[in-house]
């Protein structure tokens, strides 16, 4: 149930920061597609400053972890193996 509630009160404050933009919703697609976008960067963000803080290597992280989740699968590192395929 609390996923359920977090996402309607996300949504609540998309829908008033979109009222105050003056975009209607639902936002055009170019809109729509950048706050996505934004959203996906914005689950990386976290993760990284928590490296940073703890002195993990970062560059690595964002290569093999943040990427894909951003640009999808085909942005993942390809292993020697697949290279030759």
């Amino acid at each position: 149930m609390k996923p359920y509630l977090i996402s309607l009160a996300v949504g609540l404050l998309v829908g008033a920061i979109y009222n105050l933009l003056g975009v209607k919703s639902p936002a055009p697609p170019t809109i729509a597609l950048i706050g996505l976008l934004g959203m996906l960067i914005g689950e990386q963000i976290i993760p990284v400053a928590k490296r940073i803080v703890t002195g993990q290597p970062v560059l690595s992280f964002v290569k093999n972890e943040c990427a894909p989740s951003i640009l999808g699968p085909q942005a993942a590192p390809k292993s020697p193996k697949q290279e030759d395929a």
